[in-house]
């Protein structure tokens, strides 16, 4: 695999060397002692995933204090935008994020450690997000940024009118008022 840093410290894209011939293709998608000689040593403890249809924004979301949450994500299907945004307060790139395009054709993942909000848009008919986290999800922890939030300046590439989020997304709050980092 090829592990290749953001320009936002701790956030890694992450490219398999995938093997192909006539009877389709083969890749190794996690080597533990490989991610931690390249990212760092992260206990992943579970492992997520959602299926989701064109249009449909999951995020902003992250969980606070002891409950956060490192995560490792890729798409086994589709196409989805992925958003981490830096909200650790003390970072030189905090309120910056970073985007990637993961698809089940370039099979890249993105590495986001803790201390980052995270969201994805999904550009396909349809998607199957799957992720590794290093928490227990506590939803007493649970919190999130508005996906639009000017402030970000996250440049989602479809109109808001197709945007399908969830109700909760909906009300999040912005950047200046959320609790961070």
């Amino acid at each position: 695999m090829i592990y290749n840093e953001t320009f936002i410290k701790g956030v890694f894209v992450i490219e398999p060397k995938v093997f192909k011939d006539s009877r389709g293709y083969f890749f190794e998608a996690w080597k533990e002692g490989e991610f931690t000689e390249n990212v760092g040593k992260v206990d992943f403890i579970q492992d997520n995933e959602s299926k989701s249809s064109y249009g449909v924004l999951r995020g902003l979301h992250y969980q606070k204090g002891e409950f956060s949450q490192a995560k490792l994500v890729r798409v086994i299907k589709g196409c989805v935008l992925d958003v981490a945004v830096d909200i650790r307060r003390s970072s030189p790139t905090f309120g910056k994020h970073v985007m990637v395009e993961l698809s089940d054709e370039n099979k890249r993942q993105l590495f986001i450690p803790r201390g980052f909000a995270h969201g994805f848009l999904v550009m396909s008919d349809e998607a199957i997000f799957t992720y590794k986290v290093d928490n227990v999800y506590a939803p007493q922890a649970e919190a999130g940024i508005r996906w639009d939030d000017p402030e970000l300046g996250i440049e989602w590439p479809i109109d808001k009118q197709q945007v399908s989020t969830s109700d909760k997304d909906l009300v999040q709050p912005l950047l200046k008022d959320a609790v961070l980092f």
